[in-house]
């Protein structure tokens, strides 16, 4: 069985619970040891168990028990893995009139309309971008199956690291771990992140607000 991943430097303190998160499109959130994210339908998987973790009020940081990664949402919208626990990897919990439950980006939605993005899957499995996700479609509204309670050290909050560009582009073109990811309606590239994560040492707590 899979324990919950804990940092073994100071006691853990909050109360979460292991899950999976079943779409309604029939598919599991899945995060696969490269840190893609994807939809599988074998509910054995275990790359579709998350941790999910209270960082505030209907708050939520969710990692993946297996490999131990953050599931965040940049400023483009796109879903990717994190070894670091950051802004970014802040999302709400929400209940919809369904009784489904819906994930949005803390930090990131419609500049004009203050719409929320949402983390999604679509028809054929595939995660989507979080500005074209609708709270009112099938892609946004999951379902966690709760596998067991667990507590949890409160993550390490870091900061987001804004690169020139000039070095973005760089480094994306020299990374081997660019990936592609094929929606419904277009082909994107993103870069996920495919090292190992190990236990970090213990960091200065800093503020979660």
């Amino acid at each position: 069985s899979i324990k919950p991943w804990h940092h073994s430097t100071c006691k853990p303190q909050l109360k979460g619970i292991v899950t999976r998160l079943y779409s309604q499109h029939g598919y599991y959130l899945q995060m696969q040891p490269d840190g893609t994210m994807d939809g599988t339908r074998d509910e054995g998987s275990s790359f579709s168990q998350f941790n999910l973790i209270p960082v505030g009020l209907r708050i939520v940081a969710i990692q993946g028990a297996k490999t131990g990664l953050y599931l965040g949402m940049n400023s483009d919208g796109y879903l990717y893995t994190s070894e670091h626990f950051t802004p970014e990897c802040k999302f709400k919990e929400s209940v919809f009139e369904n009784y489904y439950v819906t994930y949005s980006s803390m930090l990131y939605r419609q500049n004009q309309s203050g719409r929320s993005w949402y983390i999604g899957i679509n028809r054929d499995g595939q995660v989507m971008k979080g500005n074209r996700v609708k709270k009112t479609k099938g892609a946004a509204h999951f379902l966690p199956k709760v596998i067991e309670v667990a507590m949890y050290k409160e993550p390490s909050l870091h900061e987001l690291v804004n690169e020139p560009k000039e070095k973005e582009k760089e480094r994306d073109k020299d990374s081997p771990a660019r990936k592609t990811v094929k929606t419904s309606e277009e082909r994107h590239e993103i870069t996920f992140s495919i090292k190992n994560c190990r236990k970090e040492k213990k960091a200065p707590k800093a503020d979660a607000s």
